[in-house]
């Protein structure tokens, strides 16, 4: 019972403020937060990653590279998958509950005297928060994934990490970010830092080529890009992929060919930190291989295949439709997406995959209604119709009617963490999800 009022109480106060608080024009509502407790992200060191695609990928696998090289890891992400506490992350394990009400308590005394409170959005108290755990703790190094975009995100309040790292850039959040590739590759580019090296991931479109390496030249920043010359592909499928780079084998546990760009960007990112942290090329091929992240072509069962998937803009829908591709199975997706994505392109580049999709919704209030949406599938060229059976029924009826096909939920974060919310994770050989919370 402490222990549900404990958790309360920090939610609690984190729910009191709005999702996305006042709109800001610069850091300085965030500095003078940060101030206000202490600056205890100036007794830390930072990996900062942005990008529209790739950059929760490549947090994980930075953040196991750096355990394996024994080093005190505090990771901060976002969204949340399962729940609140997996955003803030000490060498892999959640935030306590008892932390986190501690931490928000010692916040809340602080903003009975900010003038700025009422302004302030969800996340830029967790980022507080997660600052003053990871500072208390005395991280050696903390993986700092940005929010949205990068020049006016909270996270980059820091002033001079070891190495900012910019993944895949593509269109979404455009109502915010801009309508161009090159005004979003800006916007990802302002975490770019004076004397700072800089990782870019391969692939980018060369709009975001040009934009990034302008911006790390003005900034006296080394800019790096893979070279995929030196790129060599073993396997790659649902299950994982071997690959040479430069010379040196990996392997990842994470599907699709996605997910080594996501790769030798870290692998590259690492060679640059390898002094200052101590890395060896065991520690950055162990942490690869360790990498795991749920809802990114998770596989949720075997037998049947059951594939669960976040993807929710246009890139990465493209990314799972090329794991789809490399299948020789026939597909069935549960879909649901928000309104505020690119559906039309998201949805196109799924249909040559897909059989027949079921549309959902009610996993956000942004959700697009089901009906709206498998008309939109239809209209399309796809095949749709609505869930009339609760998700995880759903799921079940897809497995039990077609157990040599592949079962697919997609198309949003929030939809999946629903799923992950309602199992208990992974079940590798049953053609059973079971279930932790909710009922058919």
């Amino acid at each position: 019972m402490i222990e549900n009022s404990t958790e309360r109480s920090g939610m609690d106060f984190i729910n009191s403020f709005s999702h996305s608080g006042k709109p800001v024009k610069d850091l300085g509502r965030i500095r003078r937060l940060l101030a206000a407790v202490g600056d205890p992200q100036k007794d830390l060191r930072f990996v900062h990653i942005a990008g529209t695609n790739g950059k929760g990928s490549a947090a994980e696998m930075f953040n196991r590279v750096f355990i394996s090289a024994g080093l005190k890891t505090g990771c901060f992400t976002s969204p949340f998958i399962v729940h609140y506490n997996d955003r803030i992350r000490i060498n892999s394990c959640d935030i306590a509950d008892s932390e986190l009400s501690r931490l928000a308590q010692r916040l809340s005394n602080v903003l009975e005297s900010f003038p700025e409170k009422d302004d302030l959005s969800q996340f830029e108290i967790t980022q507080t928060i997660a600052f003053l755990y990871f500072a208390k703790q005395k991280c050696d190094i903390v993986v700092l994934e940005t929010g949205l975009g990068g020049l006016l995100d909270c996270t980059n309040i820091i002033s001079s990490p070891l190495l900012s790292v910019i993944m895949t850039i593509d269109f979404d959040h455009t109502a915010i970010l801009g309508n161009t590739i090159a005004e979003i590759a800006a916007q990802k580019a302002g975490i770019i830092k004076p004397g700072v090296p800089c990782v870019l991931s391969a692939y980018n479109p060369q709009e975001a080529v040009d934009v990034v390496t302008n911006t790390a030249l003005q900034l006296h920043s080394r800019v790096t890009i893979p070279d995929t010359d030196r790129l060599i592909v073993k396997s790659s499928g649902v299950s994982g992929s071997e690959f040479e780079y430069k010379g040196k084998s990996y392997t990842l546990s994470m599907g699709g060919s996605h997910q080594i760009t996501n790769a030798v960007s870290v692998i590259e990112g690492c060679e640059l930190l390898r002094e200052q942290l101590g890395l060896t090329d065991k520690d950055i091929a162990l942490g690869i291989s360790e990498a795991v992240l749920p809802a990114r072509v998770e596989i949720l069962c075997e037998k049947p295949l059951t594939i669960l998937d976040g993807a929710h803009n246009p890139d990465g829908i493209g990314a799972l439709a090329r794991v789809l591709s490399g299948c020789s199975l026939r597909c069935r997706a549960i879909i649901g997406m928000c309104a505020d994505k690119n559906i039309d392109s998201a949805v196109k580049k799924l249909i040559p995959f897909v059989d027949e999709f079921y549309t959902t919704d009610g996993f956000s209030e942004r959700a697009v209604s089901k009906t709206e949406l498998a008309q939109k599938i239809n209209s399309l060229g796809g095949k749709a119709q609505t869930c009339e059976l609760p998700l995880l029924q759903q799921i079940k009826a897809l497995q039990t009617a077609y157990p040599q096909d592949i079962t697919l939920v997609c198309g949003s974060l929030y939809l999946a963490a629903q799923i992950k919310a309602f199992t208990k994770g992974e079940v590798k050989n049953g053609n059973e999800i079971r279930i932790e919370t909710g009922t058919y």
